[in-house]
């Protein structure tokens, strides 16, 4: 079984491997993912392998920065290795050196630079990348005998067998450092997406319209996929969803329903396989039939039960998340943000004198937005497993009706201004006008257990509706 052992250097790890030899040679394993992943390393998805023949003792290759993982080691031979740490942050410049045969492996993690030096004739040294080289690219370097973090090459430089271009790489300078990969996020223009921003002010948008700060991006669009750089992203927030539950019921809203909401995230998880990166998606309750007990509510494992058009399109693009390597999938309820939502009607209401009947027999709890951006980035610090999770505000499900009312006492209205009534008569008042009117799960109440077992305690919905309406 393969060791590991950690360096000054974050991330940058070497792997002394069970190399088996007698009179005839060796054998060794020198890339098993099982147990490379068990002893530590991560799954970082090799796609090419290479490998650098070296005739002569001498030989002194590097310091290249290249913007993806590898995996070295060697055929034959023997080298003196030397890294040293490009990437922005606290340890930009620190070094790590290691003397290596074919028992050993180092994994090198992106944005730190690599270069070695060859210690015996006919040394073949051998690395797995996970990302293809591109041509036209011009990727970070570093003088082989810069001062500053001075490595102390066994081999006097002045005597080594160096390119002309690593004879010219420049010096060590911090404006040059790489920077991590970045953050996209999907459906930008959404009150989610924007909740999201304000969370991450560094992060790409995107939407299916352009706007201020927003670049356009239809996932439909086979060309315009393809041309985005994924490659550049470690993370993707997909809030993008199509929300008209009965719009979705015609025969357009049908097709925008799928494509946005099953289609969108079927594409972006087939990219996040592609290109490694980790996927949130946010979801629905919808994707329930409502049939669940009240305690504890919808489970993550519960079968996926839809009822409409939007409810089954959300449970499709569910499906489809689940195949991406490292995805969170959100699901959630009740969602309020900034933009046109239920808590902000019944204010305008309660301020026009406006006596409203609302459902009651639709029971669940708030999701505001601050909640799923706090839960979403709890999730990525407790470095959580990757799955479904349940999140919206906690506190006892309340009915819609009941959340009216909880509005109206904050209007400074009676709660007896809030009437009630059946789903199933509001709908046909809805079908009566000629309107679609989607089926509605009537417990949308979700389980927090599984959310809370990561150290997360959502807070009660209406702690958090007395200070959106502050």
């Amino acid at each position: 079984m393969p060791s590991l052992e950690t360096t000054p250097i974050p991330g940058l790890v070497v792997v002394r491997l069970d190399r088996r030899g007698d009179d005839r040679g060796f054998f060794k394993e020198n890339w098993q993912r099982e147990k490379m992943l068990a002893v530590g390393l991560p799954d970082f998805g090799p796609v090419q392998n290479n490998v650098s023949f070296n005739s002569d003792r001498g030989v002194t290759r590097g310091i290249h920065t290249e913007p993806w993982d590898k995996f070295i080691s060697l055929a034959t031979g023997r080298i003196f290795g030397a890294w040293v740490d490009m990437r922005q942050g606290e340890t930009f410049g620190a070094t790590f050196t290691l003397e290596m045969d074919t028992s050993a492996a180092v994994f090198v993690p992106r944005g730190v630079g690599n270069s070695y030096q060859v210690l015996e004739d006919a040394t073949a040294y051998t690395y797995l990348v996970n990302d293809h080289w591109r041509p036209g690219v011009t990727y970070p370097a570093l003088a082989l005998g810069d001062p500053t973090v001075a490595i102390d090459w066994p081999i006097p430089l002045g005597e080594a067998i160096i390119s002309e271009k690593d004879q010219n790489a420049p010096a060590l300078d911090p404006s040059t450092a790489m920077a991590p990969k970045r953050t996209l996020i999907v459906g930008a223009l959404g009150q989610l997406g924007r909740a999201l921003f304000a969370a991450h002010p560094d992060a790409d948008r995107v939407d299916l319209f352009a706007g201020e700060g927003v670049a356009q991006l239809d996932l439909g669009d086979t060309a315009a996929v393809d041309a985005w750089p994924w490659h550049e992203y470690a993370v993707v927030l997909n809030a993008a969803a199509y929300t008209a539950v009965d719009a979705a019921e015609t025969t357009e809203g049908r097709v925008a329903s799928w494509a946005a909401n099953a289609t969108g995230p079927a594409t972006l998880a087939r990219l996040a396989r592609e290109h490694r990166f980790t996927l949130v998606h946010y979801s629905s309750d919808y994707v329930f039939d409502g049939t669940a007990p009240l305690d504890p509510g919808h489970t993550e494992d519960e079968p996926l039960s839809p009822l409409g058009v939007y409810a089954q399109s959300k449970a499709a693009g569910d499906l489809a998340v689940g195949l991406a390597p490292r995805h969170y999938l959100i699901r959630t309820s009740w969602v309020i943000g900034d933009g046109k939502n239920f808590v902000l009607t019944m204010k305008a209401l309660a301020e026009k004198g406006v006596s409203p009947s609302v459902v009651d027999d639709q029971v669940g709890r708030l999701a505001f937005t601050d909640e799923l951006v706090r839960a979403t980035r709890h999730l990525f610090d407790t470095d959580a497993p990757f799955g479904t999770y349940n999140v919206s505000n906690g506190g006892a499900p309340m009915s819609w009706r009941e959340i009216a009312q909880a509005v109206f006492e904050r209007s400074g209205r009676s709660a007896d201004d809030v009437s009630g009534t059946s789903t199933t008569a509001y709908a046909e008042g809805v079908l009566a006008q000629g309107n679609p009117f989607a089926p509605r799960p009537l417990n949308s109440a979700l389980s927090l257990e599984k959310i809370r077992a990561t150290g997360f305690e959502p807070e009660d919905a209406l702690v958090a509706l007395d200070r959106y309406l502050s």
